[in-house]
């Protein structure tokens, strides 16, 4: 006995593949994160000026994308202890704000999209 107006419910393999997508998907755009992120620490290690604030910003941004290099031992420059003070301070904490920001931004529109999606059930 169905109800007409009940939803499908979607297959047991069709839902597996579709969360199997997303994680490889997520452990893609990781590893694109890791090889930039080194790619740019190798380039501002070379620097000999001391970090400023846009260094300071861009280190901030980039600071959390660094916990999968982390996670596997790989040893990454979040903070340059060559810098110029609170230039720099100013500028890494801007940064990790702005990254944070986006981040909880994106992920808090998701659920509120899920919820006017649901009726308001998550």
């Amino acid at each position: 006995m169905t109800i007409e107006n009940e939803p499908a419910k979607a297959p047991a393999a069709g839902r597996w593949m579709r969360i199997a997508v997303r994680v490889a998907g997520v452990l893609a755009f990781a590893v694109v994160i890791g090889w930039i992120l080194n790619g740019v620490e190798e380039r501002m290690e070379r620097e000999t000026r001391p970090a400023g604030f846009a260094r300071g910003m861009l280190q901030g941004v980039l600071m959390p994308m660094s916990m999968p290099n982390l996670l596997v031992g790989k040893d990454v420059a979040i903070y340059s202890v060559n810098n110029t003070g609170v230039p720099y301070k100013l500028g890494y904490t801007a940064g990790v704000n702005s990254a944070g920001a986006v981040f909880f931004g994106f992920f808090f529109w998701r659920i509120s999209k899920m919820k006017r999606g649901s009726g308001g059930k998550v």
